[in-house]
């Protein structure tokens, strides 16, 4: 490649994140790097778009903006308004999220939406998140520079995948590495609460949502390579189609 590599990056948690913040500093020694990230927390804010009001943008300095929309807000306005980059990317990076996207979580993460995004359009991405509470700067910045040496490395062997649009998912573990597995994604159980409440003027509101109380550990799962010390990273496929069921889908089409 004649130039720097162009990096684009997102995340979840916002654009004041110290994962990003953290991502981004490292990723600088691998090319030019711009952060297009949300204005304020999208946690499990999946992979939606924002078709019902305005997206405003804030530009804090050169190749810092925030839009107060979700990841993919922010992936699909960075590639489609000519303002943000110099050129179509060479690699996306989403996080590193605070708070780990093991198995369905993946489902739900904005992260991983982020990094989607940019897939679905034809750009290799890499979705990147660690331990739930690693916010310290000692850590952050650890597992930064482990997110940059896998970075450095995809960016080489994306452009030999045979046509296929590369997309990962990287988990970081509690303490320093043991060393990079190959996982598939696992299985995750959250508490399935809904707590009613009242506001001041009487109104109901809800929240739901709960803890993880159950997490498939088994052999090869994300969630097993993070539990034992190791760098989880899982491919991800963009094809929907399921064609375990298409036999099922044909009986239903004919009766």
């Amino acid at each position: 490649m004649s130039e720097r590599p162009v990096i684009l990056i997102t995340n979840d948690d916002g654009v004041h994140a110290r994962g990003l913040r953290a991502l981004r500093a490292a990723a600088s020694a691998l090319g030019h790097v711009i952060v297009v990230a949300p204005t304020r927390e999208q946690s499990a804010s999946s992979h939606s778009i924002t078709i019902d009001r305005p997206l405003r943008h804030i530009e804090y300095e050169a190749d810092l903006h925030s839009i107060d929309g979700t990841p993919a807000d922010c992936i699909y306005l960075a590639l489609f308004e000519r303002r943000f980059l110099p050129r179509r990317p060479d690699l996306v990076l989403s996080g590193i999220n605070h708070g780990h996207n093991l198995g369905t979580s993946v489902f739900y993460s904005g992260t991983v939406a982020g990094a989607r995004e940019a897939a679905m359009r034809g750009i290799p991405a890499i979705a990147f998140s660690a331990p739930p509470g690693s916010t310290e700067v000692e850590r952050v910045e650890r597992d930064a520079s482990h997110a940059v040496i896998i970075a450095q490395r995809f960016l080489t062997v994306s452009r030999d995948a045979g046509g296929a649009v590369a997309l990962l998912n990287v988990n970081f573990p509690k303490r320093d590495p043991l060393g990079r597995l190959v996982t598939r994604v696992g299985r995750q159980v959250y508490e399935e609460n809904v707590i009613p409440r009242r506001d001041p003027g009487g109104r109901e509101y809800f929240w739901i949502g709960g803890t993880l109380i159950d997490s498939e550990e088994r052999e090869g799962t994300d969630a097993s390579a993070v539990e034992r010390g190791y760098v989880s990273i899982t491919p991800l496929a963009l094809e929907a189609t399921f064609d375990a069921q298409i036999e099922l889908a044909e009986r239903v089409a004919r009766e």
